[in-house]
């Protein structure tokens, strides 16, 4: 049987941008957000010590499944091995995807202004 996939999630939280590797990523039946499990930690024994690693392996230590909103979500790659997870800050700005905007009726007799003015 063939190894699971690893992926590697790029994402924007908080002023940083975070790498994460996990095993499943799906479309989540919450409407704007992916689904993440299987969370893969790089090997333990190693010598050199990243306080950005240890942050992000001490806030998903325990977690089953995250829920990232689609607005959060830079980039996901399949990977051939999981890499050291990452936590940089950054200046970036992500916007938002574009919500589509309501048309308001005039009223009987008025004309409607143009929305866009």
């Amino acid at each position: 049987m063939a190894a699971k996939p690893i992926y590697r999630v790029v994402v924007h939280q908080q002023g940083e941008i975070w790498d994460l590797y996990v095993r499943e990523i799906f479309q989540s039946e919450l409407w704007g957000f992916i689904e993440v499990e299987e969370f893969v930690f790089d090997d333990a024994s190693r010598v050199v010590v990243d306080p950005a690693t240890e942050k992000l392996q001490r806030t998903f230590d325990g977690v089953k499944r995250s829920y990232l909103p689609l607005n959060a979500i830079v980039r996901i790659d399949e990977v051939e091995r999981e890499g050291p997870l990452k936590a940089v800050k950054t200046d970036a700005r992500v916007a938002e995807f574009p919500v589509p905007f309501r048309c308001l009726r005039a009223a009987k007799g008025k004309r409607m202004r143009q929305a866009h003015r």
